[in-house]
């Protein structure tokens, strides 16, 4: 009877396994298991230091991590897009956009929104400029009006003169 009781065998057994309040997300596992989501941070740092920013820029939007509950994951990959979209130059903007389909533009469209939650250091100055490229983009292809350009204005509504006098009081 000594002997069972000072046995340890049953300290080897992690109840934690067992714990039944323990959460574990299956397709956050089923993600871990295929491999880590979101675009691959040192293929697009390679095309970024050979200046290839047409591909550095495709590479950060492939395997995007939309599907994802991990925010950890998703705040990467935001800091990977957020990397391409600064180093491009403005004049390269243009063919960039040009080069996606509707649903790529759509993600793009996402991924500049949530830069704007977390400016740094310059990223608002070059997300307006990917902002006006897309949204002028998007107005080509989808037949949207251009909306307002700088220098045009509203005609307002003629109001009659003796109206304008009676509301400036003039003549009374």
């Amino acid at each position: 009877m000594a002997r069972n009781t000072l046995s340890s065998r049953f300290r080897r057994v992690d109840i934690d396994e067992f714990d039944e309040n323990k959460f574990v997300d299956e397709q956050e596992e089923a993600a871990a298991a295929a491999g880590e989501p979101g675009p691959d941070p040192s293929e697009v740092d390679g095309l970024l230091r050979q200046w290839d920013m047409l591909r550095a820029f495709h590479a950060a939007l492939r395997n995007s991590p939309v599907n994802t509950k991990n925010q950890a994951v998703k705040e990467r990959a935001q800091g990977v897009v957020l990397k391409v979209l600064t180093n491009f130059k403005s004049s390269e903007i243009e063919q960039a956009v040009q080069s996606l389909d509707r649903n790529g533009i759509d993600l793009l469209m996402k991924y500049i929104y949530k830069g704007f939650e977390k400016p740094t250091e310059n990223s608002s100055a070059v997300l307006l400029q990917w902002h006006e490229k897309v949204r002028e983009h998007t107005a080509r292809t989808r037949g949207l009006p251009p909306g307002p350009r700088p220098g045009v204005h509203v005609r307002r509504p003629e109001v009659p003169r003796q109206t304008q006098d009676r509301v400036l009081g003039v003549g009374e």
